[in-house]
């Protein structure tokens, strides 16, 4: 039973050094209209004799403008000292009918856009929210009471009192209701971003990492390539000028003849590595060098060349022959041929191989066995890259010391299988 790690909440980036610049541009901006519309209230007489002085309306302007410049800092403490503001300067009658109004919307929705704990914001708002409600229905109800008569009358089934309270009412739920709303909208919007863009990186780095795995592989297949070409044909070419050496003062035509094998070796490698250049230097594997000789078909000159080379090898396919991929056919036969590369590197003189092709009805398996000695140090890349092409052809391969002496190598490949990316 596996525990599952917690995951941490979504969190929105936090505030950029431009956008706490912008919070004090429109602070002292607020600052300077609720001034101003305090001022121009007050000449207009908006509250008659009831209106405070100028000194007070200063008070309010900066009480309630000035904390917005943290808004994004600090969004529940702003909106709460706001909101007091707003409250008190409604309550004494500053002159101010718009201004206090924006910046109690801005403080609000700021709480709905900026707070990652969404409990919070969702209580810091009710609070006031219901607050101002209370409010509203406390100065409504004195209103309505009031003795002498000032505002709207409340004779008749719908006094002009009581359609001055649904108005009231209506356009309150629509202020309040929108800054919750939008304040919601934009913090879903900044954690879809932020989604969006952490999504982005991680699929750049998936892209990077790709494009390092391409190369990677690429390096791999190369290696092996030139690994098989080169180990194949410098081995046999080893075997050749050794035989030369040692016929060349008592029988020169058997030197000769060795040593032709040595120049038909090396051109064969040169050939096959002019191919794999060529293949390597194309950019479409469609329009890459088709006339290889490295198939299936090839494994027959293949052990010709062990038999010529002093390794006695024999061939035998059983089954009835299939047509395997492209892919499967070179690797089977790069396989062959670093196995028995390896039996005249390693078994010793006297050894033998025997290679096999079985044909089943939805595979191909290759054998190789010899006899002699086994390599006793660790295995070295030959058998490594043997391994990667049966993997590569979507198969698997075994390779191990015989229990009645000698080594075997069995590549076994599905002839329909997918290969794995």
């Amino acid at each position: 039973m596996s525990a599952t790690l917690p995951t941490a909440p979504p969190r929105r980036h936090p505030p950029t050094a431009a956008e706490l610049r912008t919070d004090v541009w429109l602070a002292g901006g607020l600052l300077v209209a609720a001034v101003l519309s305090s001022w121009l209230g007050q000449v207009a007489g908006f509250f008659g004799d009831e209106t405070p002085g100028l000194g007070w309306a200063l008070v309010y302007s900066a009480a309630v403008t000035l904390p917005l410049a943290l808004r994004r800092r600090h969004p529940e403490i702003v909106l709460i000292v706001v909101a007091i503001a707003f409250f008190a300067g409604a309550t004494f009658h500053i002159p101010d009918l718009y201004v206090g109004q924006v910046a109690l919307f801005v403080a609000m929705y700021t709480v709905g856009a900026w707070v990652d704990d969404r409990r919070r914001a969702t209580f810091a708002r009710v609070v006031v929210v219901v607050a101002m409600f209370v409010w509203l229905l406390v100065t409504m109800f004195q209103t309505a009471t009031n003795p002498s008569g000032d505002g709207p009358s409340t004779a008749g089934a719908f006094s002009p009192m009581a359609a001055y309270m649904v108005i009231q009412f209506v356009i309150n739920v629509f202020y309040f209701g929108g800054a919750y709303y939008l304040g919601d909208r934009a913090y879903a919007t900044a954690l879809a971003w932020t989604a969006l863009e952490e999504r982005t990186a991680e699929l750049e780095r998936e892209r990077e990492l790709t494009a390092a795995q391409a190369v990677a592989l690429d390096r791999v297949r190369i290696a092996r390539e030139l690994h098989d070409v080169v180990a194949h044909h410098v081995s046999a070419m080893g075997v050749q000028a050794g035989a030369a050496r040692m016929v060349l003062e008592r029988d020169p035509a058997a030197a000769r003849t060795a040593l032709g094998g040595v120049e038909a070796s090396a051109r064969s490698a040169l050939e096959e590595l002019r191919q794999l250049l060529e293949t390597l230097r194309t950019p479409d594997a469609a329009a890459a060098p088709a006339d290889s000789t490295v198939r299936l078909s090839a494994l027959a000159d293949l052990v010709a060349h062990a038999n010529d080379n002093g390794l006695p090898t024999t061939f035998t396919v059983v089954g009835e022959p299939a047509e395997p991929s492209e892919l499967v056919q070179v690797n089977l036969y790069r396989i062959a041929q670093e196995a028995l590369t390896n039996v005249r590197r390693h078994a010793g003189p006297g050894a033998t191989a025997d290679v096999r092709l079985r044909y089943d009805a939805d595979a191909v398996e290759l054998e190789v066995t010899n006899t002699g000695r086994v390599r006793a140090d660790r295995p070295g890349l030959g058998l490594v890259g043997m391994r990667e092409r049966a993997a590569a052809s979507g198969g698997a391969l075994e390779a191990g010391p015989r229990p009645r002496g000698g080594f075997i190598v069995r590549a076994r490949i599905p002839l329909r299988a997918a290969v794995p990316a």
